[in-house]
C-alpha cells in the first residue's frame, strides 16, 4: 500500500512578506541576540526549516529585517533629505523620528539602534552591519548639507560635517529616550531645542 509522505517546510498559507515584518517587530523588541529562533517561529508562524528554507539562518533574516526597514518605517530619513532647505530638512527629520520613534502600532525606539544594544562578539557581523548602516545614514544627511552650504542655504561659515553628527546624535539620543518611555510630546521637545541651536 502506497503511503502519502506529509509535506515538509512552508506551511499552506504562509505568506513570507508578513512573515518578514513579524520578525522585523520580534528583532525591534527584544535586539539580535536578545531574540531567540523559537522567539521567530512563534511569531512568524512557521516551523524552523521553513525558517531556513526562506531566510536563511537567523543572521540572515536580521539583514533582511534591516533591509525591510530601511524601505519602511526607516524610510523617513531619505524623506527629510527632499526638503527644500537644511532648516526644513533638520526640521522633517526630527520631528518625524518624534512621531515614528512612539508610534503605537510598533516597538519604541529605532531598531537600527536597539538592534544590537549589548551584543557579544558572536552577533559583532550584526554589531559592524548597524553601524555601516547608521553610517550611511549620516554621510546622507552630510551630502545633503554640503549641497545646502554650496546654495548658499547654510552660512559660509558653517560646518556640515557637525551638523550631520549634531543631527545624527540627537536622532540616536530620541530612539534611546524613547525606548525608554519618552513620549511624542517629550521628544518633540527635544526637537524643538535642537532646533534652536541650527545656524541661521
Amino acid at each position: 500500500m502506497r503511503t502519502t509522505k506529509k509535506p515538509v517546510g512552508r506551511p499552506r498559507g504562509f505568506d513570507p512578506e508578513e512573515a518578514l515584518d513579524r520578525a522585523l517587530k520580534v528583532f525591534w523588541r527584544k535586539g539580535y541576540e536578545g531574540t531567540s529562533l523559537s522567539d521567530l517561529t512563534r511569531a512568524m508562524g512557521i516551523n524552523r526549516p521553513s525558517l531556513y528554507a526562506t531566510f536563511g539562518d537567523k543572521q540572515a533574516l536580521f539583514f533582511k529585517v534591516l533591509d525591510r526597514y530601511g524601505e519602511g518605517t526607516g524610510s523617513y530619513l531619505h524623506t527629510a533629505l527632499h526638503e527644500p532647505t537644511a532648516r526644513a530638512v533638520a526640521e522633517r527629520l526630527l520631528y518625524s523620528a518624534a512621531d515614528l520613534l512612539t508610534n503605537p502600532a510598533t516597538p519604541p525606539g529605532c531598531l537600527m539602534v536597539q538592534g544590537a544594544l549589548a551584543c557579544g562578539k558572536a552577533a559583532e557581523p550584526i554589531r559592524r552591519e548597524l553601524i555601516s548602516k547608521r553610517a550611511d545614514a549620516q554621510a546622507a544627511i552630510l551630502k545633503r548639507l554640503r549641497r545646502a552650504r554650496a546654495e548658499g542655504d547654510l552660512p559660509a561659515g558653517s560646518d556640515p560635517s557637525a551638523l550631520a553628527r549634531y543631527l545624527t546624535a540627537v536622532n540616536h539620543g530620541m530612539s534611546v529616550a524613547a525606548a525608554g518611555g519618552a513620549t511624542r510630546d517629550e521628544l518633540r521637545q527635544i526637537a524643538d531645542i535642537a532646533l534652536r541651536a541650527w545656524p541661521k
